[in-house]
């Protein structure tokens, strides 16, 4: 598994489902289970965009905190028709010129598990990865994410 760190609201709006791209200047080979987290730094500007107060932004939430891993996600492809003047049909929270990470079978984590971030895309340490799977343990998870059940 790995991890992706994006900050608030951003990392909010994914974890509740509401946030299916994620957009990214690079692109990876990476497909599969994607832990977001919230990363200490926000981004202020976008509290007041549409698209998150239309998302309904809950700066109350507990996945609306930074600093920890606050859901488990499916990375299952990336667009990058835009990066070439192609046109794409990603949706609003595409921005163009940019990479479009297809994210899918959001499942917010009950609590945040606080962790330093990394830049790109990176590997938990151990504890935090056993923390996540006893957290997973026994829930209902998206059926795209059973497999991290089978981890724990």
């Amino acid at each position: 598994m790995k991890v992706l760190s994006v900050r608030q609201p951003w990392a909010w709006a994914i974890a509740r489902g509401r946030k299916a791209i994620e957009n990214r200047t690079w692109d990876t080979a990476y497909r599969g289970i994607l832990a977001i987290h919230a990363s200490l730094r926000v981004d202020l500007d976008s509290v007041d965009n549409p698209l998150i107060r239309a998302a309904g932004w809950d700066e109350s939430d507990p996945v609306a905190g930074t600093g920890g891993i606050v859901a488990v996600v499916s990375l299952a492809d990336i667009c990058t028709a835009t990066r070439s003047g192609g046109p794409c049909g990603c949706g609003p929270w595409a921005d163009p010129g940019s990479c479009h990470w297809r994210l899918g079978d959001a499942w917010a984590l009950p609590e945040p598990i606080m962790t330093l971030g990394q830049p790109g895309l990176w590997t938990p340490v151990p504890e935090v990865a056993a923390v996540l799977a006893r957290m997973l343990s026994g829930q209902t998870v998206p059926a795209g994410l059973a497999e991290l059940v089978t981890l724990s």
